[in-house]
């Protein structure tokens, strides 16, 4: 296991949310708990530090004790998140999870710290969920920046770079808040 100390939360929030008219999912709110609050808390015994990668209403998190990075390199996609994240990471380990998730596995931490290595990534019956991941810094800043230099944007293909393998989550999903159905279907409460 990676003791507390060593371990940053970095929840990607940086999006447009276009499919959701631009709501911004971080502050969704379900039984009265905004979305990134959510996030933050369930990880609070396992994580030193956590890092939200936003773009916009930077001091609503102030407000709520959350710390942000902004894009350094805006107009790329979740990578500009993670670039984000691991250049303000100041711990060996950092774990993502992106806002939008619908809910954690209990032992999401543990069971991708058990595949050795470099990290992991989450893979579960919906399939492979690259921003649900474990990195080790060092080798996560070299991949990012290779993958920014050859203009290899996905998050997959930066993956690939470490390589990271995936852990398999059976009988579990993540989910996803993309649009007004998956919100209605997961229990948010509706603007």
């Amino acid at each position: 296991m990676i003791p507390r100390g060593d371990l940053t939360l970095g929840i990607l929030a940086g999006g447009r949310a276009s499919r959701l008219g631009g709501r911004d999912k971080a502050w969704l709110e379900r039984g009265g708990t905004a979305q990134v609050t959510r996030i933050a808390r369930r990880f609070d015994g396992e994580c030193a530090t956590v890092l939200v990668s936003a773009n916009r209403d930077l001091p609503r998190y102030a407000a709520h004790g959350l710390a942000t990075v902004v894009d350094r390199i805006p107009g790329i996609g979740p990578l500009g998140g993670l670039e984000a994240l691991a250049s303000a990471c100041a711990t060996p380990w950092l774990l993502t999870v992106p806002v939008d998730v619908v809910d954690t596995n209990d032992c999401l931490l543990r069971t991708l710290a058990s595949a050795g290595g470099e990290g992991a990534v989450a893979e579960d019956d919906d399939g492979l969920q690259p921003l649900v991941a474990l990195y080790r810094l060092a080798p996560l800043r070299d991949a990012v920046d290779a993958a920014i230099t050859a203009s290899a944007l996905s998050i997959q293909a930066m993956q690939a770079r470490i390589p990271l393998p995936r852990v398999r989550f059976s009988g579990f999903r993540f989910g996803n808040l993309n649009t007004p159905e998956d919100l209605r279907l997961a229990g948010y409460a509706d603007d």
